[in-house]
């Protein structure tokens, strides 16, 4: 293992990063998960918090504890061998489906606002992706900590400049159909949001938690950190979203929509936003993915990153949306099982009075 640590912001940094990908940016995760109830979302939003800064430092801390180079150490400890390996089989199916999923966003992106042949931004994509990943564990903590802070500041830019043109309209709020969300209330909506999001992120979470330097403190700080920063980009879509009712709520886009009512710069930077955010989540994912099958650094993670890339790319060219409609909604429901597992370790380490994988309070 290398003598580099990760600090604070990198963790926080990262774990931000990982999560956010084509349907954060679009707007239409946030749609899906907190827009469609209204003022009910914001609590839901503070939930999804909570949850992340939680579950994060608790994947985070094992990670350090068991030394861990992928995930597979953190969810075995957390489920047991029978329900880890399960739980380590559907996250490992996921990275690479995510990373699928990734690949023909970024086809989507570059064809549908850019008019260029949707082949040129599944290659570029898994290209730069590639490069990132066979840098190592650093050399991903690098590139989304360095972009990450575009990510939260188009964001939330967006979402203030929207609210200060268009305020929010209390009677086009009470209008929406919270059956329309992708759940049906905001409690479970909140959790299923987490749960579907830590499947992807706990390839990277487990490992860097390995190489972070300060210990417990560093780890809790960048996973408050880390939730925090979501739950912002969240909460200014989400306010975002509301001010823009009804258009907003019919879209598959509506971020970019709502971008495109400034001049067309902004929505120009907006899009290379997304196209940012499809980048880091694609570098998590491919890094996560073959750090569970082959050791980092060795040539067998190097051959094997490459593998993965080219079938990403060929299973890129399905279509953004056909893979989305099935991976999705099956990592939600998946993501669960890894949330109990991840709830089970940690109240048994409470009533034990210990700290998260083993050692005393």
């Amino acid at each position: 293992m290398t003598d580099k640590r990760v600090s604070t912001f990198g963790v926080a940094a990262t774990y931000i990063g990982t999560v956010v990908g084509a349907g954060f940016a679009s707007g239409q995760e946030v749609l899906q998960f907190f827009g469609h109830f209204g003022m009910k979302g914001i609590p839901a939003v503070g939930l999804a918090v909570a949850l992340f800064s939680l579950y994060g430092y608790f994947i985070l801390e094992l990670g350090r504890r068991l030394g861990a180079r992928s995930h597979l150490p953190v969810v075995r400890e957390a489920g047991g061998r029978v329900v880890g390996t399960a739980v380590d089989g559907v996250i490992t199916f996921f990275l690479f489906g995510a990373l699928a999923a990734m690949t023909a966003g970024a086809g989507a992106v570059f064809d549908e606002q850019f008019g260029v042949p949707s082949a040129v931004g599944n290659v570029l994509l898994v290209v730069a992706a590639l490069l990132t990943v066979l840098a190592g564990i650093h050399g991903v903590v690098t590139a989304i900590s360095a972009v990450v802070p575009a990510l939260l500041v188009a964001v939330v830019g967006i979402g203030i400049a929207t609210l200060l043109r268009t305020p929010l309209h209390p009677a086009a709020i009470r209008a929406l159909d919270p059956a329309r969300a992708a759940v049906p209330s905001w409690p479970l909506a909140a959790v299923v949001y987490v749960s579907y999001n830590i499947v992807l992120a706990v390839g990277v979470l487990a490992p860097l938690g390995a190489i972070a330097a300060g210990g417990p403190r560093t780890l809790k700080l960048g996973a408050v950190l880390g939730g925090l920063g979501l739950g912002v980009g969240a909460f200014a879509i989400d306010l975002a979203l509301l001010a823009t009712l009804p258009q907003s709520a019919t879209l598959q886009v509506p971020m970019i929509y709502i971008a495109g009512r400034f001049p067309v710069l902004v929505q120009v930077g907006y899009t290379l936003v997304l196209l940012l955010e499809i980048y880091t989540t694609a570098v998590g994912n491919l890094y996560g993915f073959v750090a569970r099958i082959a050791k980092p650094r060795s040539a067998a993670f190097r051959w094997l990153v490459v593998a993965t890339s080219v079938i990403a790319l060929l299973a890129g060219r399905l279509g953004f949306s056909r893979i989305v409609r099935i991976l999705y909604p099956a990592v939600g429901y998946a993501g669960l099982l890894l949330l109990l597992a991840l709830t089970y370790r940690l109240i048994q380490g409470i009533l034990s009075g210990s700290r998260p994988g083993g050692g005393t309070v």
